[in-house]
């Protein structure tokens, strides 16, 4: 697309993504390393921090198009769907219905979607670098690759079905994920009710995440709020107090109790996550855990970027023949799924019977996280 723009007058280049965030952490920051790397960048020419205006008149735009209306509006000459396999029909739709020139679109073939149902051979106008065409295409194809990249994704071969997907650049289905079908929503809906913030520390190698879990509805709203490496406790206290609700009960991984006693003595409402249930021979926390979010409904925001990141590839671990372990596979980010579990597995009633003694002691310290003007 650069190259384009620097070759061809007076042309508009639409890169979509899914979300704000998405672009930002994703196509936005490769453009912008691309441009510096090779010396082409000028800050007077990145308007609005969304679009960069090149010499030739032509322009590369980053938008997000999180809603069906959002797809009706301008045409354009070029049009990049970034990850598309992310995007519903009706708006990928309109979006090439109003492109002049050419669409370019790239994803991960981890699942049959409307490229295969709705365009792959019903028109002769396709140019396929995937599999049964031009490729398939693999990350071995790729020069910009770093080796630690490449170790990473040669780390999970013997995940057969994510091998064929990632590595081998096949259509695939993976059935090792952990979980599957949650919504993807645009917005908190302003009758959902906050019940608790999660808390998985992270620093050097891995990040602190928080967010929060809203009920609505019969089930459950998860939202980022933040995905940070490096934050020390101080930091991570004034964040949480500077929420509109700053007195939500947060839940944090109790393997750090000294970081939650000082958060603590911050003013903050936080309690490590009770591992007690599930710790046995045959059930881990973690497995145990893991099954009572799997019997929720649960929605997530699209601006949850990290954390859809962790939904879509958080998987079971497989043995070298690709026997499923029934344990999370530790290559796999899960610091957001673990903050999730600590939530979810201390709010929601499991099928193990709690005793009224216990009922009482979670309704009434539910009671005291609640603001006086709303009791």
């Amino acid at each position: 697309m650069i190259d384009y723009a620097q070759s061809t007058k007076d042309q508009i280049i639409t890169v979509v993504g899914e979300s704000a965030p998405h672009l930002d952490l994703g196509a936005i920051r490769d453009f912008k390393n691309i441009m510096t790397a090779h010396g082409y960048w000028n800050d007077n020419s990145w308007l609005n921090g969304k679009k960069y205006s090149f010499p030739t008149g032509s322009v590369i735009e980053f938008i997000s198009f999180d809603k069906f209306g959002k797809a009706h509006g301008p045409r354009r000459d070029v049009l990049f769907l970034n990850e598309a396999v992310h995007f519903p029909y009706n708006i990928a739709d309109q979006l090439i219905t109003r492109t002049r020139k050419i669409v370019w679109m790239d994803w991960n073939p981890s699942e049959e979607f409307w490229f295969y149902t709705e365009m792959l051979g019903k028109r002769d106008d396709i140019d396929f670098l995937g599999d049964g065409y031009l490729g398939p295409l693999t990350f071995l194809d790729n020069e910009a690759l770093d080796e630690t990249s490449k170790n990473e994704i040669l780390a999970h071969k013997n995940n057969k079905e994510w091998w064929t997907v990632y590595g081998e650049g096949k259509l695939g289905v993976i059935t090792t994920r952990i979980y599957k079908d949650w919504q993807i929503i645009d917005d908190i809906p302003h009758e959902a009710r906050l019940e608790a913030r999660w808390l998985d520390f992270g620093y050097t190698n891995d990040p602190t995440s928080i967010g929060s879990v809203y009920y609505y509805n019969g089930g459950y709203i998860v939202d980022e709020q933040l995905y940070q490496k490096g934050m020390l406790n101080k930091p991570i206290a004034d964040f949480l107090l500077s929420s509109e609700t700053p007195q939500t009960l947060v839940i944090a991984d109790s393997a750090e109790p000294k970081s939650i006693d000082e958060i603590r003595g911050f003013g903050v409402n936080i309690v490590g996550v009770s591992k007690k249930r599930g710790e046995s021979k045959s059930e881990t926390f973690v497995k145990w855990s893991i099954g009572i979010v799997q019997n929720q409904r649960v929605s997530i925001t699209r601006r949850s970027f990290n954390t859809l990141r962790e939904y879509r590839n958080y998987l079971w671990m497989v043995d070298k023949n690709g026997k499923i372990l029934n344990m999370e596979d530790p290559k796999c980010a899960n610091h957001s799924m673990a903050g999730i579990r600590y939530v979810l597995s201390t709010i929601v009633n499991s099928a193990t019977e709690i005793t009224e003694s216990e009922r009482a002691d979670r309704l009434l310290s539910r009671l005291r996280n609640i603001p006086n003007q709303t009791r």
